[in-house]
C-alpha cells in the first residue's frame, strides 16, 4: 500500500508539472495526490471513494490475527509479524487520513465505505453517490414463470477473485440440496458466470472444480468462464435464485444486476448488499442476506417455500428498487456534488 501511495505522489507531481488545474477530482483511491494538488498547486479537490484504502475492518482482522486473502496465514499465525502489521497498517492509516484532510468534496459509493472514511478521515461532511449500475439490459429480462423451467437454477455473477468466496457457495449448495425436497434436488443448479483475469484466477477455478468433486456436486454446477455478456443475460433469464457471497463488499454491482434480472437475491449480511442494496423497498423485502451455510440455505429454503405470487411480489420490488442505482441518478447527484466546486471563486 505504502508503495502504490508513493508511486502516486510522483505519478501526481508529473501531472502537476504539466497543468495545473482548477479543480482536481480523483476516483482512482489515490487519496495522497490531494496534498500535493491543494497545497502546492493552490487547487479545490474532490474525490469519490468506491473502496478506502485501508478500513478498520483491515486492523481488525490482523489484531484477531485471521487468515483471509489480505492476511496471509504466516502473518496471522505470528504474534510477532501480526504485531509489526498492525503498526504499519496504524501508521499508514494516519497518513492516509491526513491526506483526506485536504479533499474539499469528499463522495463516496456507499454507507459502508461512508463510515469508514468519516472514521479514518475524520471527514465531517461526506455525500454517498451510489455508482451508476448500466441496468438497462437487465431490466429488460423477460420474466418466466419457475413452473415453466426445466431447472431451479441460482445464479453468480462476479470475477474469480479470493474475496468472492465461491467456495462459501459450494457449501452452500452441498447443505441445501442434503435439506431441500426430492423434487426440487433434481431441478437445482448453481451457475458460475464471470471472468478469470490472470493465471491466479484460473488457478482458483481449478481448485473449484476440485472442491465440486469433493462435494460431489458435478451433476449441480455450471462454470461459464468469460461468457459473451448475451449468455449472462440467457443464464439470468432461465434463473430463479442470485447469490452473491463476499464479505464486507463496499457496494455490489453484481447484486444490483441479479435483482435487475428478475433473480431472487441472497447476498452476504455485510457491507453495501447489507446497508443499501438488500433492504426493504416500499415496506416489503428486496432478497435475502446470509453469513453462514446455515443462514444460507435457510434464505433458500424460504424461496423455495414462496408461493408464485409472493415470488412474483418479490421480484417487482427488487426491480423497482433498483432505480436508484441508474446512470442518469449518478449524474444528477454527482453533478450536484461537484457544483460548489465549480462556482468561480470570488476575487479578494
Amino acid at each position: 500500500m505504502m508503495g502504490q501511495s508513493l508511486g502516486s505522489i510522483v505519478v501526481g507531481l508529473e501531472a502537476l508539472r504539466k497543468l495545473c488545474p482548477d479543480v482536481f477530482i480523483d476516483t482512482t483511491g489515490h487519496a495522497f495526490t490531494f496534498p500535493l494538488f491543494r497545497i502546492l498547486g493552490g487547487c479545490r479537490t474532490a474525490a469519490y471513494v468506491h473502496y478506502p484504502t485501508i478500513s478498520t475492518d483491515m486492523l481488525s482482522r490482523v489484531r484477531d490475527r485471521t487468515c483471509a486473502h489480505n492476511n496471509a496465514g504466516f502473518v496471522s499465525r505470528s504474534r510477532v509479524l501480526s504485531s509489526l502489521k498492525i503498526y504499519y497498517y496504524k501508521l499508514f492509516a494516519c497518513l492516509y487520513g491526513l491526506a483526506g484532510h485536504c479533499c474539499d468534496v469528499t463522495m463516496v459509493n456507499s454507507s459502508w465505505t461512508f463510515n469508514h472514511i468519516k472514521q479514518i478521515w475524520k471527514c465531517p461532511t461526506a455525500e454517498i453517490v451510489y455508482p451508476p449500475c448500466n441496468v438497462t439490459n437487465f431490466l429488460a429480462v423477460p420474466l418466466q414463470p419457475d413452473a415453466a423451467k426445466r431447472e431451479m437454477s441460482i445464479v453468480s455473477i462476479g470475477q474469480f477473485r479470493p474475496e468472492k468466496d465461491h467456495t462459501l457457495q459450494l457449501r452452500v449448495l452441498a447443505e441445501f440440496l442434503r435439506v431441500c425436497p426430492d423434487t426440487v434436488r433434481e431441478r437445482v443448479k448453481l451457475h458460475f458466470v464471470g471472468s478469470c483475469r490472470n493465471a491466479g484466477d484460473e488457478a482458483r477455478v481449478v481448485a473449484l472444480r476440485r472442491t465440486v468433486e469433493e462435494l460431489q456436486l458435478s451433476q449441480h454446477v455450471v462454470f461459464h468462464l468469460n461468457a459473451p455478456f448475451s449468455e449472462l443475460l440467457k443464464v439470468c433469464e432461465d434463473g430463479t435464485i442470485g447469490i452473491h457471497s463476499m464479505w464486507n463488499e463496499h457496494f455490489g454491482i453484481g447484486v444490483v444486476e441479479c435483482m435487475a434480472a428478475g433473480l431472487i437475491t441472497v447476498a452476504h449480511d455485510s457491507g453495501g448488499p447489507k446497508a443499501d442494496i438488500v433492504v426493504d423497498w416500499k415496506a416489503g423485502r428486496t432478497g435475502y442476506l446470509g453469513s453462514t451455510p446455515e443462514t444460507y440455505v435457510k434464505a433458500l429454503l424460504d424461496i423455495v417455500n414462496l408461493t408464485d405470487a409472493d415470488r412474483s411480489a418479490l421480484r417487482k420490488r427488487a426491480r423497482d428498487s433498483v432505480c436508484r442505482f441508474t446512470d442518469e441518478v449518478f449524474d444528477r447527484e454527482f453533478g450536484a456534488a461537484l457544483e460548489p466546486l465549480l462556482r468561480p471563486r470570488r476575487r479578494a
